[in-house]
């Protein structure tokens, strides 16, 4: 259940920093109220999941994951580039988390 928490609050901080992105600087109001739920959800989520889940690990994940997310999203909604390099890069956060992983940071 913990993973499952983790990942539902990856997917709301993903989107909260859409939405602030959609914001124009916080000047809109309904992107605005976007980030403030995405970010509240986000959070309270995280912080049920580290009740069973090892700090490491958890935030290695939910910020990789984050990063790759929110290139994706800004290519797809705002019509951002990915780079090779950008791509390269999510490719070695992958990577990162996976020896994390291995390492026995998150057990």
């Amino acid at each position: 259940m913990a993973w499952f928490l983790l990942s539902i609050a990856i997917v709301a901080e993903i989107a909260g920093t859409l939405f602030l992105k959609a914001s124009d600087g916080l000047s809109k109001l309904w992107p605005s109220l976007g980030v403030a739920v995405g970010y509240v959800i986000a959070f309270s989520l995280m912080a049920i999941s580290l009740k069973k889940l090892e700090v490491g690990i958890t935030y290695a994940i939910w910020s990789g994951v984050g990063i790759m997310g929110a290139a994706i999203g800004g290519a797809i909604f705002f019509d951002q580039q990915l780079s090779r390099l950008n791509i390269i890069g999510m490719a070695i956060i992958i990577v990162g988390v996976v020896v994390m992983n291995l390492g026995g940071v998150g057990h």
